[in-house]
């Protein structure tokens, strides 16, 4: 692989590759797809009898397993029994055992959401009243570790070899037939499908571990290889495979049978061949083999992620499927071109039909793209707000301003095109008429065929004197030839342009790629919002049974870092015994409102001995954060404590009482 691209070139992929990787290494781990709406018993809550089971609800329904829901006494002591059950709907209870002592309870799950991502969380509760626990509500998601960035990791390579394998077929058949018998295409198609398949093999023996626990040594556990294949994405990558089976055979024959009938002088099947039937059968042959194959590999992606679970989703996989294709014509067939320009032999140049021919295909892609992209947009955020507001939407209007770069680019290629295919033109015609005036007359005829058969037989006789000699001389005219034609190739002005565009390209297709891969492991902007709105209507529930009032502190807070400075507000409704809803907000010295990467709340009744309670709230927006049913066991003077965390390492703990009761 190390000649496919030359040392300049690589180094500039292997420098966009490092970007692509630490873009997707700095990611923040996949939000959970599918959201925890609600509880029984609820976050926080203080109960006055033991229940007899935990129920879980969920935004959309989730496959659970045997330790999918776990219930820890305060010493970390399991207290569930039997299997996690789905009594109706997106509801998972489990049962407790009986006689639960007063205390605090962790209740801490790990399922699967039905877009194949994990998700995991913990909250607490507590029976008679609040008390120390041992059990950290912060555990680490199994997709956090090294298994997740290994996965991560699988899906990209996994993208990149369906669009090179893909669109690298499709750039020889549709575009540059010759091509089949250049050896850096070849094998560029060829580690297509190689990273495909070991991506494939590697997210199947990853899957078990990346969904369950998380840790290394599970890799290679049998039984949750065997779970895994029950499953529907277990089902897409067996079937992913078993297709690239077929797409070894696709390519066993693209590159022999086809090669084979491929003319060296045209650029396209059918120019100057006659269009003998033959030909003409296998090309249409291969085209709808590779295109039945190719779909049937993008579906094994639709079928199992995003497309095949919310709204419209018998409408969505189809159009993913479309999609994804799209995506592998352009930027595979743009890594095939690029590869082509660069390492295709002397006597099988890329010609500007060829460049002429992608170029169409690469703008029928594009328009492809941007429809199904409005479609899944649509889908996927719901609003105009959710590209601001939602992780998801952020990642995809950098994904729409790479592919307006990409785009931009594509226009310089074609001016670069239009201008190699001038230089040809004006070249060919010099030529000709260079070789009219060097026509000698019709009556020096006689004369040279008597020298050229002088020069035949003193010829004849010294091949026969050194064979040996005159084969190698003969050799090292050619190498010389072919060393001066690539000089003169490389040092052609417009060649030159049109490589350097088309390598700009696919240094933005790299960055596009992992951006692509990063939003298919992000919670939907949809899905993100509504979760939302369903805590705010939870949180401005008026409180049952309960005196109305609410109690707001102010503290200043520095944490001595930079931008460290500004104010933090808490609001607590309605400032009862129970349950109550909690609002916090952080604002710069300005007054405007700032976002800090976390915040903490703690309560403490030390007249009682109660507490610390820690509450975690949920970001809504900028510097605003809330938490709905928050329990105060009792009334008293409460110690409210409140950590700003601004940086990795600088963080404050302000704090205030408030009269609760």
């Amino acid at each position: 692989m190390t000649q496919i691209i030359a040392p300049r070139v690589r180094t500039l992929v292997l420098l966009i590759l490092a970007v692509a990787g630490a873009l997707l290494a700095g990611a923040a781990p996949a939000s959970a797809h599918a959201a925890l709406t609600g509880s029984d018993p609820a976050q926080g809550a203080v109960v006055d009898t033991a229940p007899t089971r935990v129920s879980l609800t969920f935004s959309e329904p989730v496959a659970v397993g045997d330790d999918s829901v776990r219930v820890l006494d305060p010493k970390g002591e399991r207290v569930d029994k039997g299997d996690p059950a789905n009594p109706s709907g997106t509801t998972y209870s489990v049962p407790l055992v009986s006689g639960l002592p007063d205390g605090t309870y962790t209740v801490a799950y790990q399922v699967v959401s039905a877009d194949s991502h994990p998700v995991a969380g913990a909250f607490t509760f507590s029976i008679g009243a609040p008390s120390e626990t041992t059990v950290s509500v912060s555990a680490q998601a199994s997709d956090d570790g090294l298994v997740g960035w290994l996965y991560g990791f699988g899906r990209y390579v996994s993208y990149a070899g369906f669009a090179v394998l893909a669109g690298g077929a499709a750039f020889v058949l549709a575009c540059w037939a010759p091509g089949a018998r250049v050896r850096a295409v070849q094998r560029l198609v060829v580690s297509g499908w190689l990273a495909l398949t070991a991506a494939t093999l590697g997210l199947l023996m990853l899957r078990g571990s990346y969904t369950t626990s998380g840790r290394v040594g599970d890799v290679f556990d049998l039984e949750l290889l065997g779970d895994v294949l029950q499953t529907k994405t277990g089902a897409a990558l067996v079937s992913r495979l078993l297709l690239l089976a077929a797409a070894a055979l696709f390519i066993a024959v693209l590159f022999g049978a086809y090669a084979r009938t491929a003319d060296a002088a045209p650029d396209h099947p059918g120019d100057g061949d006659g269009g003998e039937p033959d030909k003409r059968d296998l090309t249409f042959g291969l085209a709808l083999g590779g295109t039945v194959v190719a779909a049937g590999l993008a579906a094994s992606w639709a079928m199992s992620e995003h497309a095949s679970q919310g709204l419209q989703a018998g409408v969505a996989m189809p159009v993913d499927v479309v999609h994804l294709l799209a995506v592998a014509a352009w930027l595979g067939g743009l890594t095939a071109l690029l590869v082509a320009l660069h390492r295709a032999p002397v006597e099988t140049p890329v010609g500007h039909d060829a460049v002429r021919r992608f170029s169409r295909l690469a703008f029928g892609s594009v328009v492809t793209l941007a429809v199904t992209g409005v479609y899944q947009s649509w889908r996927q955020l719901g609003s105009w707000s959710a590209f601001t507001d939602t992780r998801y939407g952020q990642l995809l209007l950098v994904k729409i301003a790479l592919v307006a770069v990409i785009v931009a680019v594509a226009v310089l290629s074609r001016r670069w095109t239009r201008r190699l295919a001038d230089a040809r033109g004006s070249a060919a015609a010099e030529e000709a008429e260079r070789a009219e005036e060097e026509k000698q007359p019709a009556g020096t005829a006689p004369a040279t065929a008597s020298e050229t058969s002088e020069t035949s037989e003193a010829g004849k006789t010294e091949a026969g004197h050194d064979a040996v000699r005159a084969a190698q001389l003969a050799r090292q005219r050619a190498a010389t030839e072919a060393a001066r034609q690539k000089r003169l190739r490389d040092a052609d002005p417009n060649r030159f342009g049109l490589r350097r565009s088309v390598l700009a390209e696919a240094g933005v297709a790299v960055v596009l790629l992992a951006v692509t891969t990063v939003l298919t492991q992000t919670e939907p902007g949809r899905t993100e919002q509504d979760a939302r709105a369903a805590a705010a209507t939870s949180s401005s529930a008026p409180a049952t049974g309960q005196g109305s009032g609410a109690v707001s502190l102010t503290m200043p807070f520095d944490t001595g870092g930079t931008n460290g400075e500004g104010v933090v507000s808490v609001d607590l409704d309605p400032a009862q015994a129970g349950d109550n809803a909690l609002h916090v907000y952080v604002e710069g010295p300005d007054g405007t409102p700032v976002d800090v990467p976390e915040v903490k709340i703690a309560l403490t009744l030390a007249a009682q001995d109660i507490g610390p309670l820690p509450v975690t709230p949920d970001r809504i927006t900028t510097g605003h954060w809330s938490a709905s049913g928050v329990q105060i066991p009792m009334a008293g003077d409460w110690k409210v404590e409140v950590t700003v965390r601004t940086s990795d390492i600088d963080q404050v703990t302000v704090s205030k009482n408030a009269q609760i009761g």
